[in-house]
Parts: C-alpha cells; sequence; structure tokens
C-alpha cells in the first residue's frame, strides 16, 4: 500500500456561527496565498449573495494551501443541519475534520450531528477550541463536554484520544495552551500534518474517482468535484463512469484541475488522494464513479438522509401574474426544479397529478426557503403551499420526523418557553443553568410543532432567545397540534391600498402592507385579532364633500406594517392559503380568491 505525505484532506466541520469559514480566511492568509496588497473580503469563502447577507455558510466549498511541503486540501462545510446533505457526502472527500467548538456555547445540535456522521466514517478528528478570548469562555468545560459527547456517541477509544487546539480565528492565533492569547496558526497547521492521516492505497493501481460534488461553470459547463482513491488520472484520458443504477458509459476527461488556495489550477495529472475537479462529462452525477476502463470496480456511495418537509411549487396563476418574473410556465417551473435535484442530493422533487404542480421535500424550512429565495432572485414566479412534514407507515403505525430543540433563553422567559412548547406537543428532557443567567432547555418535539413557532419565541423571549434544532428520527404520531389561532385579513377587491382603507381596518389587527400598494381580491393584508378570518375593503376611498369637521380631517394616523421574511410568510399561511413569490414581491393569498367561493366551500364542509 503507497502513502503519500505530501497531501492532507481535511474538513472543518462545526455548528452553526463558531467560525469556520473565519478559520479558513486566517489559515490561507498565513499561508501566503494572497498578495500583500491584495484586497480581499471578510469570510471569503461564502462567495453567494445569499450566503454573504445570512452570514452562513449554505454549499461546502474546496480550497488548498501549502504548509512544510506538504499541500492541505481544506474543505469548509455548513454548520445548518438543513444542509446535512452538503456535510455528509463531503466528508467522503478526506481523511479526518477539525472539530470546532465555541468556547462559550460549547456542544451544539449540529456539533452532533456532523461528529455522529464522522465517528461513523471512521474519520480522524481534531477539536478545536475557538473564541477562547470571547468573555465568558470556559475552554476547560467545553472539552469535558465534547468528551462526553464522544462517548455518547460511541467512538472508539483511538478516535476519544483527540487532540485539542484552543484558537481564536478572528484575531489569527491558535496554540495548545489555553492561556495563550497571542501566536499565529503554525500550531493548528503541525497538529493537521501529525494528526491527519494521509491519503494511503495503491497508487499504480487501475484509475478509481469518486464524485462527491458538482460545480457549474457558463464556460466548461458542469465539474465535476472527487477524489482520486486509486492510480492516476491523466487529461484527455478516457474512463467509464459507474452509475448508480447499475449501468456504465466510456467518457473522456477533457479537462482535470486541482485546488490552489481560491482558484482552481488546470493540471495534466494528478494522483491518489488529490482532489480534482474534472470538466468533459456533460451528464455526470453525484455519487458516480470513474474507473479504469479496463477494471470497472464501482465504489459505495453514502447514504443520504431522508428529507423530512414537503411543500407544493405551483405555477403562478394569480391576476398579477407574470408582471414582474421572466420564467413563468409549468415548463421553466419544471426545469429548474429537476435541474436543483442533480447538484442538491438531500432534496427530492416529484410531479404530482396536476401539470402545474410539483412537489419538493427538503430537509427543513431553511433548506426550502434557500431554494425559493436563490429562484426569486434568478427571475423565477411561482406559489408555494404551507410546509408540510413528511409522514411514513410502519407494521401499520403512522410515524412522525422528531426534532432535538434547544434553547437558551434569559431566566424570566422560561415559563412562556416552556408553557408554548408543551402545547406543541414538545417534552422537556434537560434543564439547566448557564453563566450570566440564561438557562439552557432542550426539548423532543415532532417537526411540525416548530412551523411557525421562531416568530412567537422571538416574541416571547423579547429577541433575547437562541434557538437550535436537529433531526431526531422518527416517532409514533404525537398528536393534533394546534399553531396559528388567528385568522387573516383578506381584501375585498382589485385596486391600490389607501391610508383611509387601511386607517379603517388596522384596528382589525395586524397590517403587514402600507398605502398605495397594488392588491387583488382574495390577497392576505394582515393578520386578524380574531380566530376567524375578515374581509376588509383597504382600497376604500373616502367621498369628498365641502363640509369640514373640525378633528375628523386630520391627518389619519397609520401604525407602520410589519413586514415579513421569506421564512415568516411560509410559516404565516395555512392550508388553505398560498405563498406567491416573485423577484420583487412576496404575497400572501388564499387558494380561493373569491369570497362567495370560498363561502361555498365551508357550506358544503
Amino acid at each position: 500500500m503507497d502513502v503519500r505525505q505530501d497531501v492532507r484532506n481535511v474538513a472543518i466541520i462545526a455548528h452553526v456561527d463558531h467560525g469556520k469559514t473565519t478559520l479558513v480566511d486566517e489559515m490561507l492568509k498565513q499561508s501566503g496565498i494572497f498578495r500583500e496588497n491584495e484586497q480581499v473580503a471578510e469570510r471569503v469563502m461564502d462567495s453567494n449573495d445569499l450566503e454573504r447577507e445570512r452570514g452562513i455558510t449554505i454549499l461546502s466549498k474546496n480550497t488548498a494551501i501549502h504548509y512544510k511541503n506538504t499541500k492541505i486540501n481544506i474543505v469548509d462545510t455548513p454548520g445548518h443541519a438543513d444542509f446535512g446533505g452538503e456535510v455528509e457526502r463531503i466528508l467522503m472527500m478526506v481523511d479526518g475534520v477539525l472539530l470546532l467548538v465555541d468556547a462559550f456555547e460549547g456542544c451544539m445540535p449540529q456539533t452532533r450531528f456532523v461528529l455522529k456522521k464522522a465517528l461513523g466514517l471512521k474519520k480522524k478528528v481534531v477539536v478545536v477550541v475557538n473564541k477562547i478570548d470571547r468573555p465568558g469562555a470556559r475552554p476547560e468545560e467545553v472539552i469535558d463536554e465534547v468528551l462526553d459527547l464522544f462517548i455518547e456517541l460511541g467512538a472508539e477509544e483511538d478516535q476519544l484520544d483527540f487532540p485539542v487546539v484552543y484558537a481564536s480565528a478572528r484575531d489569527g492565533y491558535s496554540s495548545l495552551n489555553s492561556s495563550d492569547r497571542s501566536g499565529d496558526m503554525r500550531p493548528l497547521l503541525d497538529s493537521i500534518l501529525e494528526n491527519i492521516d494521509p491519503p494511503r492505497g495503491d497508487m499504480h493501481g487501475p484509475l478509481q474517482i469518486l464524485f462527491s460534488s458538482l460545480d457549474y461553470d457558463d464556460y466548461i459547463g458542469r465539474i465535476g468535484v472527487g477524489r482520486v482513491e486509486r492510480g492516476t488520472v491523466r487529461r484527455n484520458q478516457t474512463v467509464t463512469i459507474c452509475s448508480r443504477d447499475g449501468s456504465n458509459r466510456n467518457v473522456r476527461i477533457s479537462k482535470l484541475y486541482q485546488f490552489e488556495g481560491l482558484k482552481r489550477v488546470e493540471v495534466e495529472e494528478a494522483s491518489l488522494g488529490d482532489l480534482i475537479c474534472v470538466s468533459g462529462i456533460a451528464d455526470l452525477n453525484i455519487g458516480e464513479t470513474a474507473c479504469d476502463p479496463d477494471h470497472v470496480d464501482p465504489l459505495p456511495f453514502i447514504k443520504i438522509d431522508e428529507p423530512t418537509i414537503s411543500m407544493n411549487f405551483i405555477v403562478n396563476n394569480s391576476p398579477f401574474a407574470g408582471q414582474e418574473g421572466k420564467f413563468v410556465t409549468s415548463r421553466n417551473l419544471r426545469d429548474r426544479l429537476f435541474k436543483e435535484v442533480e447538484t442538491n442530493v438531500s432534496m427530492r422533487v416529484e410531479e404530482t397529478e396536476t401539470t402545474d404542480t410539483f412537489k419538493v421535500s427538503g430537509r427543513g424550512e431553511l433548506h426550502l426557503s434557500i431554494l425559493i429565495e436563490t429562484m426569486r432572485r434568478q427571475g423565477y414566479e411561482f406559489q408555494v403551499s404551507r410546509p408540510k412534514v413528511i409522514l411514513k407507515k410502519e407494521n401499520g403505525k403512522t410515524l412522525e420526523p422528531m426534532e432535538l430543540l434547544i434553547v437558551e433563553v434569559p431566566e424570566q422567559y422560561v415559563g412562556a418557553v416552556i408553557e408554548k412548547l408543551g402545547a406543541r406537543k414538545a417534552e422537556l428532557e434537560n434543564m439547566g443553568a448557564r453563566d450570566g443567567g440564561a438557562t439552557h432547555l432542550e426539548f423532543k418535539i415532532p417537526a411540525r410543532g416548530l412551523i411557525g413557532y421562531r416568530s412567537e419565541f422571538m416574541t416571547d423571549t423579547n429577541g433575547n432567545g437562541i434557538m437550535n434544532q436537529l433531526f431526531a428520527g422518527y416517532e409514533p404520531w404525537k398528536g393534533e397540534i394546534k399553531t396559528r389561532e388567528r385568522g387573516s385579513i383578506v381584501v375585498h377587491e382589485t385596486g391600490e391600498t389607501t391610508g383611509y382603507g387601511l386607517f379603517n381596518t388596522q384596528d382589525r389587527g395586524r397590517l403587514f402592507i402600507g398605502p398605495g400598494v397594488q392588491v387583488y381580491e382574495g390577497m392576505i393584508v394582515g393578520e386578524c385579532a380574531k380566530s376567524e378570518d375578515v374581509v376588509c375593503n383597504v382600497c376604500r376611498q373616502k367621498h369628498l364633500t365641502n363640509t369640514r369637521a373640525s378633528g375628523s380631517d386630520d391627518a389619519l394616523r397609520l401604525v407602520p406594517p410589519t413586514i415579513l421574511s421569506l421564512e415568516q410568510c411560509m410559516e404565516f399561511i395555512k392550508d388553505d392559503e398560498l405563498l406567491e413569490v416573485t423577484p420583487q414581491s412576496l404575497r400572501l393569498r388564499k387558494v380561493v380568491l373569491s369570497k362567495e367561493q370560498r363561502l361555498k366551500q365551508q357550506f358544503r364542509k
């Protein structure tokens, strides 16, 4: 067996916002990748607009640095459980992981999720305790928590003896001592070289490449990202692609790239253990193996966890359809959704009985909302239904997805949080106090119980609570859950909203729009204070007369409207409502726009 000492492949895994991307920034800067006068953006690996706006990593990305004659390939992974599919397949490309843990927050739900996957694949783990300069940091306690987590997840004995590095990614230093507050990233890079196994295998055997990721370039088309598991690959070489359905086809690798810093550099050949990009294979899919045509030997691909939430994507049929979007037809929608499934392995798209509706299933609300936001920015116009959990049948029993919910709130809000979650069938499993007066709560709750809860949670805790969730398997159906108790304020007629009409409506509840907005009959413009829907005329004009009354003709005072984000809109809608998504607008509406038709439906029920 050959061993390549000049290469290390490592993934950085952590809970969201524990500093993965910032750490990669510092490793790139200190390894001399950038020129001295080069202008480099903060969190340089978060390259798309959505990642920059939200401050989260959505797609995993590759980079590489050189240190002590060794090339270290680094993969930056997402921290949200909704993008767990990205993490799972990326672990196939690496020999070890850096587990990043916040020195104040400690082990969070996603830490557990990604670590479980890494341990299951027998990857070497280097624990990095980040943000040791943060006020209230407790590095020693956090190391004990990490050890408890390793034991709980059934780590083997050699995995329990993990090396620990203390770091402050923001300030650019690392150390083997928790009390150091200066230095550089060398102790961390040395730990990678010492503890992460170099690639092993047969360097002179028949070729084998496993593709774990896909990229796209406007000039060269689809790019397969994978790892050379055996042998050597050369440019213009003919290989056999083994599909996951068992079929084989011969193709030619037209171009071969490796990662250097943030760029893809063209190379003539790559050997065992190298992470490479390949162009020239038109219909390549994730999980396929490229082999030597004389030795067809496909590799098994990791099983990706199933989706837990589904939504219907529907062609926009509202009165304002086609006014703002570029792609509005069912064919446009179908092509875009099926294209997404090619690169987004944990998402599913199914056609329904009607040609204008597609059922899209994902790992959580955030997973689906990122797709919706990406599509509307690309010029698509469509409607989505309320998210629903995906149920399973086993031995005649109905099972539903459960979530592990971890909440940290100031002490005075604990009662309100427990009361609300109790009504949503949550079971309190753990409770403890944290320094600074915060209370740590752990619940097990049905996934459908969390739909629409986040906005209530922010209100109940005055914005001071932190809430994280993680898929925790399937359990028997827990019974009905009452979610939104209030009705909607529905528009009476098509027109433009007026200050006078809104002034007479605002006493009915909370409004979502201001004056001068185009609306149509059946559109939802607010939340009613009562449990039933109310139909209001928000386009009403004040009839002008030449009589004036002191006081009544003063300027009308409107309460500022509540502007809902995409996620809040998804959580707000009920089963008989839809969210209309266009590049410029988010509109809530009833499925049946006519008031008479809605009354007839209710009467029939």
